[in-house]
Protein backbone atom coordinates (compact mmCIF):
# COMPACT_ATOMS: atom_id res chain seq x y z
CA UNK A 1 0.00 0.00 0.00
CA UNK A 2 1.99 3.12 -1.44
CA UNK A 3 0.96 6.74 -1.12
CA UNK A 4 -2.51 7.15 -0.76
CA UNK A 5 -3.99 7.58 -3.85
CA UNK A 6 -6.59 10.32 -2.72
CA UNK A 7 -3.44 11.93 -0.82
CA UNK A 8 -0.93 11.85 -3.84
CA UNK A 9 -4.46 13.96 -5.60
CA UNK A 10 -4.35 16.82 -3.41
CA UNK A 11 -0.57 17.20 -2.72
CA UNK A 12 -0.36 20.09 -4.85
CA UNK A 13 -2.87 21.61 -2.77
CA UNK A 14 -0.85 20.76 0.67
CA UNK A 15 1.93 22.49 -1.22
CA UNK A 16 0.60 25.35 -1.50
CA UNK A 17 -0.29 24.89 2.40
CA UNK A 18 2.88 24.15 3.55
CA UNK A 19 4.55 27.49 1.78
CA UNK A 20 2.08 29.86 3.08
CA UNK A 21 2.72 28.77 6.37
CA UNK A 22 6.35 28.90 5.61
CA UNK A 23 5.91 32.59 4.46
CA UNK A 24 4.21 33.66 7.36
CA UNK A 25 6.53 31.92 10.35
CA UNK A 26 5.36 32.54 14.10
CA UNK A 27 7.29 31.87 16.89
CA UNK A 28 6.55 29.86 20.40
CA UNK A 29 3.14 31.04 21.60
CA UNK A 30 2.58 33.21 18.87
CA UNK A 31 1.10 30.76 16.37
CA UNK A 32 -2.13 33.16 15.93
CA UNK A 33 -2.37 32.97 12.05
CA UNK A 34 -1.02 29.18 11.86
CA UNK A 35 -3.61 27.94 14.81
CA UNK A 36 -6.15 30.03 12.73
CA UNK A 37 -5.42 28.38 9.59
CA UNK A 38 -5.56 24.89 11.34
CA UNK A 39 -9.17 25.60 12.67
CA UNK A 40 -10.35 26.95 9.55
CA UNK A 41 -9.52 23.90 7.49
CA UNK A 42 -10.44 21.67 10.35
CA UNK A 43 -14.08 22.79 10.48
CA UNK A 44 -14.01 23.19 6.93
CA UNK A 45 -13.43 18.88 6.81
CA UNK A 46 -16.11 19.03 9.23
CA UNK A 47 -14.01 17.79 12.09
CA UNK A 48 -14.63 19.38 15.70
CA UNK A 49 -12.43 21.88 16.60
CA UNK A 50 -11.36 23.21 20.21
CA UNK A 51 -8.63 25.90 21.03
CA UNK A 52 -6.89 27.55 23.81
CA UNK A 53 -4.84 24.52 25.00
CA UNK A 54 -1.10 25.51 25.64
CA UNK A 55 -2.12 29.63 24.48
CA UNK A 56 -2.50 28.87 21.01
CA UNK A 57 -2.71 25.22 20.29
CA UNK A 58 -5.36 23.47 18.39
CA UNK A 59 -7.13 20.09 18.88
CA UNK A 60 -9.66 18.38 15.97
CA UNK A 61 -12.30 15.76 17.18
CA UNK A 62 -13.12 13.09 14.15
CA UNK A 63 -15.28 10.22 15.14
CA UNK A 64 -16.39 7.61 12.97
CA UNK A 65 -17.83 4.35 13.65
CA UNK A 66 -18.39 3.52 17.79
CA UNK A 67 -15.95 6.00 18.40
CA UNK A 68 -14.23 3.86 21.63
CA UNK A 69 -10.78 3.79 20.28
CA UNK A 70 -9.13 7.19 20.62
CA UNK A 71 -5.59 7.99 18.91
CA UNK A 72 -3.37 11.24 19.37
CA UNK A 73 -1.41 12.32 16.45
CA UNK A 74 0.98 15.14 17.15
CA UNK A 75 2.02 18.24 14.78
CA UNK A 76 3.98 20.95 15.83
CA UNK A 77 3.56 24.54 14.48
CA UNK A 78 6.22 27.21 15.36
CA UNK A 79 9.17 28.74 13.87
CA UNK A 80 12.84 29.59 14.91
CA UNK A 81 14.12 32.80 15.47
CA UNK A 82 17.03 32.46 12.84
CA UNK A 83 17.40 34.99 9.79
CA UNK A 84 16.71 32.71 6.45
CA UNK A 85 19.06 32.73 3.34
CA UNK A 86 18.67 29.52 1.89
CA UNK A 87 15.09 29.97 0.39
CA UNK A 88 16.50 33.07 -1.32
CA UNK A 89 14.27 34.28 -3.98
CA UNK A 90 11.61 31.86 -3.88
CA UNK A 91 7.96 33.45 -3.64
CA UNK A 92 7.42 31.46 -0.22
CA UNK A 93 10.15 32.78 1.67
CA UNK A 94 9.95 34.38 5.39
CA UNK A 95 8.12 37.87 4.93
CA UNK A 96 9.27 38.05 9.00
CA UNK A 97 12.19 39.11 9.11
CA UNK A 98 14.59 37.36 11.36
CA UNK A 99 12.14 34.55 11.61
CA UNK A 100 12.21 31.27 9.98
CA UNK A 101 10.66 27.83 9.67
CA UNK A 102 13.81 26.53 10.04
CA UNK A 103 12.95 22.53 11.45
CA UNK A 104 10.02 21.63 9.10
CA UNK A 105 7.18 22.63 11.37
CA UNK A 106 5.19 24.29 8.26
CA UNK A 107 5.67 21.09 6.62
CA UNK A 108 4.34 18.87 9.96
CA UNK A 109 1.71 20.89 10.21
CA UNK A 110 0.61 20.59 6.45
CA UNK A 111 1.04 17.00 6.38
CA UNK A 112 -0.74 16.19 9.88
CA UNK A 113 -3.67 18.63 7.96
CA UNK A 114 -3.41 16.48 4.62
CA UNK A 115 -4.20 13.19 6.99
CA UNK A 116 -7.08 15.32 8.26
CA UNK A 117 -8.84 16.34 5.13
CA UNK A 118 -8.54 12.46 3.60
CA UNK A 119 -9.88 10.68 6.89
CA UNK A 120 -12.17 13.33 7.08
CA UNK A 121 -13.71 12.32 3.34
CA UNK A 122 -13.19 8.57 4.26
CA UNK A 123 -13.72 8.12 7.39
CA UNK A 124 -12.90 4.19 6.99
CA UNK A 125 -11.95 3.37 10.34
CA UNK A 126 -13.71 2.58 14.03
CA UNK A 127 -13.04 5.35 16.55
CA UNK A 128 -11.92 8.62 17.62
CA UNK A 129 -9.15 10.75 16.64
CA UNK A 130 -7.35 13.56 18.00
CA UNK A 131 -5.19 15.89 15.89
CA UNK A 132 -3.22 17.97 17.94
CA UNK A 133 -1.35 20.55 16.72
CA UNK A 134 1.02 21.88 19.29
CA UNK A 135 2.45 25.54 19.46
CA UNK A 136 5.88 26.26 20.89
CA UNK A 137 8.24 23.17 20.79
CA UNK A 138 10.93 24.84 19.90
CA UNK A 139 12.52 25.06 23.31
CA UNK A 140 9.36 26.42 25.03
CA UNK A 141 7.82 23.21 26.52
CA UNK A 142 4.62 23.60 24.94
CA UNK A 143 3.82 20.05 24.95
CA UNK A 144 3.87 20.36 28.46
CA UNK A 145 1.40 23.36 28.99
CA UNK A 146 -0.73 21.58 26.81
CA UNK A 147 -0.37 18.57 29.27
CA UNK A 148 -1.09 21.35 32.01
CA UNK A 149 -3.86 22.11 30.25
CA UNK A 150 -5.14 19.10 30.50
CA UNK A 151 -4.99 18.15 27.14
CA UNK A 152 -5.41 14.47 27.91
CA UNK A 153 -8.50 14.37 30.31
CA UNK A 154 -10.32 16.35 27.78
CA UNK A 155 -9.17 14.26 24.90
CA UNK A 156 -8.08 10.85 26.14
CA UNK A 157 -5.64 8.71 23.67
CA UNK A 158 -4.56 5.21 24.37
CA UNK A 159 -1.92 5.91 22.32
CA UNK A 160 -0.66 9.01 20.77
CA UNK A 161 2.13 9.79 17.41
CA UNK A 162 4.51 11.93 16.70
CA UNK A 163 6.49 12.41 13.45
CA UNK A 164 9.50 14.45 12.36
CA UNK A 165 11.29 15.01 9.12
CA UNK A 166 15.14 14.14 8.94
CA UNK A 167 17.49 15.62 6.52
CA UNK A 168 19.65 13.71 4.59
CA UNK A 169 17.15 10.25 4.67
CA UNK A 170 15.71 9.98 1.22
CA UNK A 171 12.20 11.23 0.62
CA UNK A 172 9.66 7.89 0.86
CA UNK A 173 11.62 6.80 3.35
CA UNK A 174 11.43 6.32 7.62
CA UNK A 175 13.33 5.36 10.27
CA UNK A 176 12.59 4.72 13.64
CA UNK A 177 13.41 2.54 16.52
CA UNK A 178 12.02 0.81 19.84
CA UNK A 179 13.40 2.20 22.92
CA UNK A 180 15.17 5.69 23.20
CA UNK A 181 14.76 7.42 20.26
CA UNK A 182 16.21 11.18 21.44
CA UNK A 183 17.93 12.60 24.81
CA UNK A 184 16.39 14.15 27.67
CA UNK A 185 17.16 17.70 27.24
CA UNK A 186 17.64 19.85 30.33
CA UNK A 187 19.12 23.62 30.45
CA UNK A 188 20.88 25.23 33.58
CA UNK A 189 22.27 28.63 34.66
CA UNK A 190 24.56 28.84 37.28
CA UNK A 191 25.71 32.27 38.63
CA UNK A 192 28.74 31.97 40.32
CA UNK A 193 29.72 34.69 42.59
CA UNK A 194 33.11 36.04 43.73
CA UNK A 195 35.14 39.11 45.34
CA UNK A 196 35.88 41.51 42.47
CA UNK A 197 39.14 43.15 42.58
CA UNK A 198 41.91 45.00 40.60
CA UNK A 199 43.23 42.94 37.81
CA UNK A 200 46.83 43.74 39.21
CA UNK A 201 46.16 42.74 42.75
CA UNK A 202 43.91 38.99 42.07
CA UNK A 203 45.26 38.34 45.85
CA UNK A 204 42.53 40.69 47.26
CA UNK A 205 39.57 39.26 45.76
CA UNK A 206 38.48 36.13 44.57
CA UNK A 207 38.24 35.29 41.06
CA UNK A 208 34.85 34.07 39.45
CA UNK A 209 36.28 34.26 36.18
CA UNK A 210 38.74 31.55 37.11
CA UNK A 211 36.20 29.52 39.63
CA UNK A 212 34.36 29.50 36.66
CA UNK A 213 36.45 28.00 34.24
CA UNK A 214 37.29 25.51 36.49
CA UNK A 215 33.17 24.73 37.07
CA UNK A 216 33.04 24.23 33.07
CA UNK A 217 36.38 21.21 33.10
CA UNK A 218 34.83 19.88 36.36
CA UNK A 219 31.39 19.45 34.32
CA UNK A 220 32.90 17.50 31.71
CA UNK A 221 33.65 14.54 34.77
CA UNK A 222 29.65 13.74 35.02
CA UNK A 223 30.22 12.28 31.32
CA UNK A 224 33.82 11.10 31.89
CA UNK A 225 33.93 10.08 35.17
CA UNK A 226 30.67 9.39 36.72
CA UNK A 227 28.42 7.20 34.35
CA UNK A 228 29.53 4.14 32.72
CA UNK A 229 31.85 4.41 29.31
CA UNK A 230 28.80 2.52 27.06
CA UNK A 231 26.65 5.18 28.50
CA UNK A 232 25.34 8.73 26.86
CA UNK A 233 25.58 12.04 28.64
CA UNK A 234 26.83 15.18 26.99
CA UNK A 235 27.11 18.34 28.79
CA UNK A 236 27.74 21.74 26.99
CA UNK A 237 28.48 24.91 28.53
CA UNK A 238 27.60 27.50 25.75
CA UNK A 239 27.50 30.74 27.45
CA UNK A 240 30.24 32.49 29.47
CA UNK A 241 29.55 35.74 30.53
CA UNK A 242 31.83 37.99 32.66
CA UNK A 243 33.01 41.37 33.29
CA UNK A 244 33.13 44.74 31.15
CA UNK A 245 36.94 45.94 31.88
CA UNK A 246 39.94 44.95 30.72
CA UNK A 247 41.59 46.15 34.12
CA UNK A 248 38.85 44.80 36.71
CA UNK A 249 38.18 41.24 38.45
CA UNK A 250 34.39 40.66 38.79
CA UNK A 251 32.26 40.32 41.39
CA UNK A 252 30.50 37.56 39.15
CA UNK A 253 30.24 35.30 36.30
CA UNK A 254 26.91 33.73 34.59
CA UNK A 255 27.33 30.08 32.87
CA UNK A 256 24.78 28.64 30.79
CA UNK A 257 24.07 25.28 28.97
CA UNK A 258 22.89 22.10 28.15
CA UNK A 259 22.50 18.53 29.52
CA UNK A 260 21.99 15.65 27.17
CA UNK A 261 21.41 12.42 28.30
CA UNK A 262 19.07 8.74 26.34
CA UNK A 263 19.12 7.12 30.07
CA UNK A 264 16.55 7.88 32.24
CA UNK A 265 17.97 7.07 35.49
CA UNK A 266 21.15 9.17 34.17
CA UNK A 267 18.30 11.92 33.40
CA UNK A 268 16.76 11.29 36.82
CA UNK A 269 19.88 11.94 39.12
CA UNK A 270 21.72 15.05 37.03
CA UNK A 271 19.95 17.95 39.27
CA UNK A 272 22.01 16.26 42.09
CA UNK A 273 24.93 15.35 40.55
CA UNK A 274 25.13 18.82 38.76
CA UNK A 275 24.92 20.26 42.26
CA UNK A 276 27.18 19.06 44.07
CA UNK A 277 30.21 19.17 41.37
CA UNK A 278 29.43 23.08 41.56
CA UNK A 279 28.89 23.36 44.83
CA UNK A 280 32.79 21.57 45.69
CA UNK A 281 34.52 23.67 42.62
CA UNK A 282 33.29 27.20 44.21
CA UNK A 283 33.72 25.72 47.82
CA UNK A 284 37.60 24.86 46.80
CA UNK A 285 37.92 28.44 45.78
CA UNK A 286 35.80 30.23 48.58
CA UNK A 287 33.79 31.11 46.21
CA UNK A 288 29.22 30.41 45.89
CA UNK A 289 26.77 29.67 43.27
CA UNK A 290 23.30 30.11 43.23
CA UNK A 291 21.77 27.05 40.34
CA UNK A 292 18.92 27.39 38.14
CA UNK A 293 18.78 23.16 36.85
CA UNK A 294 15.61 22.76 34.82
CA UNK A 295 14.98 20.04 33.19
CA UNK A 296 13.05 20.58 30.90
CA UNK A 297 12.69 17.30 28.08
CA UNK A 298 12.32 13.85 29.26
CA UNK A 299 13.98 10.96 26.82
CA UNK A 300 11.61 10.57 24.05
CA UNK A 301 10.82 6.87 24.64
CA UNK A 302 9.16 4.77 22.35
CA UNK A 303 6.82 2.18 23.72
CA UNK A 304 6.81 -1.30 22.27
CA UNK A 305 3.24 -1.82 21.10
CA UNK A 306 2.78 1.68 19.27
CA UNK A 307 6.28 1.45 18.02
CA UNK A 308 5.36 -1.98 16.28
CA UNK A 309 2.26 -0.22 15.17
CA UNK A 310 4.45 2.41 13.50
CA UNK A 311 6.42 0.52 11.61
CA UNK A 312 3.75 -1.58 10.55
CA UNK A 313 2.08 1.04 9.23
CA UNK A 314 5.47 3.02 7.72
CA UNK A 315 5.94 -0.39 5.69
CA UNK A 316 2.62 -0.43 4.26
CA UNK A 317 3.30 2.93 2.75
CA UNK A 318 7.24 2.93 1.83
CA UNK A 319 8.03 -1.32 1.80
CA UNK A 320 9.61 -3.02 4.63
CA UNK A 321 13.01 -2.49 2.60
CA UNK A 322 12.39 1.67 3.03
CA UNK A 323 11.61 1.32 6.81
CA UNK A 324 14.94 1.64 8.75
CA UNK A 325 14.12 0.10 12.90
CA UNK A 326 17.69 0.27 13.58
CA UNK A 327 18.40 3.83 13.61
CA UNK A 328 20.94 5.41 16.13
CA UNK A 329 19.51 7.36 18.75
CA UNK A 330 20.17 11.03 18.38
CA UNK A 331 21.32 13.40 21.12
CA UNK A 332 18.50 16.28 19.59
CA UNK A 333 15.64 16.92 22.09
CA UNK A 334 12.10 16.73 21.69
CA UNK A 335 9.30 18.09 24.38
CA UNK A 336 7.00 15.73 22.77
CA UNK A 337 8.55 12.84 24.94
CA UNK A 338 6.48 14.96 27.49
CA UNK A 339 2.65 13.34 25.88
CA UNK A 340 4.93 10.21 25.54
CA UNK A 341 5.15 10.34 29.59
CA UNK A 342 1.77 10.60 29.99
CA UNK A 343 -0.06 8.21 27.00
CA UNK A 344 2.54 5.44 25.67
CA UNK A 345 3.88 6.27 21.94
CA UNK A 346 6.00 6.14 19.24
CA UNK A 347 7.66 8.49 17.15
CA UNK A 348 8.95 8.37 13.73
CA UNK A 349 11.36 10.08 11.27
CA UNK A 350 10.32 10.71 7.87
CA UNK A 351 13.21 11.61 4.97
CA UNK A 352 13.45 15.21 3.84
CA UNK A 353 16.23 14.10 1.53
CA UNK A 354 19.57 16.02 0.23
CA UNK A 355 18.84 19.28 2.35
CA UNK A 356 20.53 21.56 4.70
CA UNK A 357 20.27 19.87 8.55
CA UNK A 358 17.53 21.20 11.09
CA UNK A 359 18.14 24.82 12.62
CA UNK A 360 20.17 26.20 9.54
CA UNK A 361 19.39 29.27 7.84
CA UNK A 362 19.47 27.41 4.69
CA UNK A 363 16.80 24.80 5.86
CA UNK A 364 14.12 24.35 3.48
CA UNK A 365 11.34 21.09 4.43
CA UNK A 366 10.93 19.34 1.21
CA UNK A 367 7.40 19.32 -0.18
CA UNK A 368 8.01 15.87 -2.07
CA UNK A 369 7.63 14.02 1.54
CA UNK A 370 4.43 16.10 2.22
CA UNK A 371 2.22 13.20 0.69
CA UNK A 372 4.56 10.28 2.18
CA UNK A 373 3.84 11.87 5.80
CA UNK A 374 0.21 12.40 5.32
CA UNK A 375 -0.28 8.66 3.87
CA UNK A 376 1.76 7.34 6.96
CA UNK A 377 -0.33 8.78 9.45
CA UNK A 378 -3.62 7.64 7.20
CA UNK A 379 -2.57 4.22 6.70
CA UNK A 380 -1.47 4.20 10.54
CA UNK A 381 -5.23 5.24 11.40
CA UNK A 382 -7.01 3.11 8.99
CA UNK A 383 -5.00 0.14 10.33
CA UNK A 384 -5.17 0.47 13.75
CA UNK A 385 -8.62 1.81 14.34
CA UNK A 386 -9.60 -0.79 11.46
CA UNK A 387 -13.40 -1.48 10.97
CA UNK A 388 -14.13 -5.00 12.33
Amino acid sequence: MPIVNRIAEFAPEMTEWRRDLHAHPELGFQESRTSDIVAAKLQEWGIEVHRGLGGTGVVGVLKAGSGDRRIGLRADMDALPILERGVGDRPYRSQNDGVMHACGHDGHTTMLLGAAKYLAENKNFDGTIHFIFQPAEEGLGGAIKMVEDGLFQQFPCEKVYGMHNMPGLPVGEFAIRPGALLAAGDIFEVRIQGRGAHAAMPEQGVDPVIVGSSVVIALQTLASRTIAAQDSLVVSVTEFHAGDAFNVIPDAVTLRGTCRTLDRDIHASLPERFQRVVDGVCATHGASAEIDYRKTFPVTFNADAPTDDAIAAARKVAGAERVNTGIDALMGSEDFATMMEAVPGAYILVGNGDSAAVHHPDYDFNDEALAHGASYWSTLIETELARA
